[in-house]
């Protein structure tokens, strides 16, 4: 395997890279590997990490609120031949 070096990272960012591997409980190595390979695409990243803090506002309905919303807006899905004359 290829070995990479970096150069003049900033303070803050490095900060944040070597915070990450003691919250993951990985080593520096893996953890950048890791931020490489989602970031890149060749990895998905870990899906729903924050999920439950912004669920509220991404429009996740229960039954009945669907049944709801497509009471009301089913007028919407008719076609009247007048309006295309």
């Amino acid at each position: 395997m290829k070995s990479i070096t970096l150069h003049n990272i900033d303070g803050p960012l490095a900060e944040l890279i070597k915070s990450k591997p003691k919250s993951e409980g990985l080593s520096m190595n893996k953890t950048i590997q890791k931020i490489l390979e989602e970031s890149l695409g060749v990895r998905p990243k870990r899906g729903g990490a924050f999920r439950k803090d912004f669920e509220e506002f991404c429009g996740i309905w229960s039954d009945r609120e669907l049944a709801e919303f497509n009471k009301r807006t089913d007028d919407l899905n008719r076609v009247d031949p007048k309006d295309w004359r």
